[in-house]
């Protein structure tokens, strides 16, 4: 048996059965492997950062991890933004990397790089195997790392002579980590603040932004009047009906440091104490008042069900529903807005849909709008490197295996950096449907001209205009093997939407705004 073999099985014992690839001829043995063990699910992509968004979106939805497969260093290099976006999200990835021969390697062939350096930047372990004998057991480790609580990327590098060498040996899967204990201290310190009285906010993000820890919440916040709200970079919210009708911090400094002035404490579940994704002159960098008193309940590593669950007993703080939301919305009417689409979407999506939002700042009032819809879970992007929306979907709708539908609510500019996502949905026959929010720039980019006190003039406007020449959306999509059509009112895009949602394969509803 050779090293590629060996840790394909190894994989597959360890319970990870579906690789997200762009291989190239350092990891020929291991595609040929492939054919070689039954059990692997594998899925191409056309770009390195689709496969590594996609395997993001998967972790996010099935709670496995699923390996990736990519070309040497330039090929890292090409996937490492969307796993930087998903070590943000703190999902769990086992990144396969094929590697120049460990004999070759001192020549300095031209695809050379120094793969463990680029690995490093976006992994919690990384580790080159040496010998045959040795990857299944790294294989196994690998898993291992990519299992720790609360999700981890672990950056296996494959030189390819390890792959081809014969002496590979299977490796049991290794035990995977408990979350960390919660702190007892914590509990009972964050109860006492609770029970002052003083204004406190509980902050969550992680699982505790999923159904079972909200419920938690509730109950404490009923208990002790304290208020909920989500982080805004929260990676996966379970939303709409049955669930808490929560808010995000807000992006923009301003409303953010007012939204969060009212709360003398805060108490983070999972999450960090709020800061700005950027410095802006003249404003602070952290968004709480600067007499605020930060508490952490649980660390993203830790169990934030056991800690909410210690909390509430602490203060003995009884079941409580949640609030109702009101009615279902209707569909919006008339030209495209952003409350208008959100009701569109919160009025026709099935129960237990899944929404990728990479709607940037057109989408950033959809909450609001949607909290009566079925329920469903909301993913955003959590490391803001753009380019992720649309392989997180697809990745999404492959762990779901095709039995959840997929809404990706996204913004044009951000689609361009990860285009090639349709064409495996298409591949595939994935139940995705997109909405390219058209607007022809850069629309973020003119609103943080204007927060950090620059004037743009026609020079700089020019680098924010994508409308000369026009994305023709409709042929890049048709291109790709997706079918796709037009909307300019929300009329007509909620005859698409349900069009849309009555296919099995992937449709694209290009909606100018």
């Amino acid at each position: 048996m050779n090293g590629a073999k060996s840790l394909v099985e190894t994989l597959l014992r360890s319970g990870v059965d579906t690789c997200f690839a762009n291989p190239g001829t350092s990891e020929m043995h291991f595609v040929a492997a492939l054919d070689q063990a039954a059990g692997m699910r594998c899925v191409l992509g056309l770009h390195e950062t689709v496969v590594t968004g996609i395997a993001d979106g998967y972790w996010r939805i099935a709670r496995q991890p699923a390996c990736t497969l990519l070309h040497c260093g330039p090929g890292l290099a090409n996937g490492l933004a969307n796993l930087h976006n998903a070590r943000r999200a703190r999902s769990g990835i086992v990144n396969l990397v094929g590697d120049q021969a460990t004999y070759h390697r001192p020549l300095d062939a031209p695809l050379t790089a120094d793969t463990e350096a680029l690995a490093r930047t976006v992994s919690a372990w990384v580790r080159t195997s040496a010998q045959a004998g040795a990857l299944g057991r790294d294989a196994a480790a690998a898993v291992q790392a990519a299992r720790t609580a609360p999700g981890q990327v672990a950056t296996l590098i494959v030189p390819s002579d390890v792959s081809w060498n014969d002496g590979g040996v299977v490796a049991d899967p290794l035990p995977v980590p408990h979350a960390a204990a919660v702190d007892g201290h914590a509990v009972e310190s964050v109860a006492r603040v609770l029970r002052s009285g003083a204004p406190a906010l509980l902050l969550l993000a992680g699982a505790a932004a999923f159904d079972e820890a909200q419920g938690l919440a509730w109950r404490v916040a009923q208990a002790s009047g304290a208020r909920l709200m989500l982080d805004f970079v929260t990676p996966q919210v379970q939303r709409g009906r049955g669930r808490l009708p929560l808010d995000r911090v807000p992006y923009n400094t301003d409303h953010a440091i007012a939204a969060l002035a009212p709360f003398e404490h805060i108490v983070l579940i999972g999450a960090k104490s709020p800061v700005g994704f950027f410095a802006y002159p003249g404003k602070p960098s952290s968004h709480i008042r600067p007499d605020a008193q930060v508490h952490v309940l649980s660390r993203p590593e830790q169990d934030p069900l056991a800690a909410l669950r210690a909390l509430a007993d602490a203060l003995g703080a009884p079941d409580a529903a949640p609030p109702d939301p009101g009615p279902r919305p209707e569909p919006g009417r008339g030209a495209p807005t952003p409350e208008g689409l959100a009701r569109t979407v919160a009025a026709l999506m099935p129960e237990h849909a899944i929404v990728s939002d990479e709607s940037v700042s057109f989408g950033r009032g959809f909450y609001a709008h949607t909290h009566a819809a079925p329920p469903h879970d909301w993913l955003h992007l959590a490391g803001g490197a753009i380019g992720d929306g649309l392989p997180v979907a697809t990745g999404a709708a492959l762990a779901a295996r095709g039995e959840r539908r997929v809404i990706s609510l996204q913004a044009d500019g951000s689609a361009m950096y990860s285009l090639q996502a349709l064409w495996t949905q298409a591949r595939e026959r994935l139940p995705c449907t997109t909405i390219i929010l058209n607007n022809r720039r850069y629309a973020i980019l003119v609103g943080e001209y204007q927060a950090v006190g620059a004037t743009p003039g026609p020079t700089a406007m020019s680098m924010l205009d994508l409308g000369n020449p026009a994305l023709g959306w409709l042929d890049l999509a048709r291109g790709l093997g997706v079918e796709a059509a037009r909307a300019t009112t929300l009329e007509q895009c909620a005859d698409l939407l349900a069009q849309s949602f009555r296919q099995s394969g992937p449709f694209l509803i290009e909606l100018v705004i």
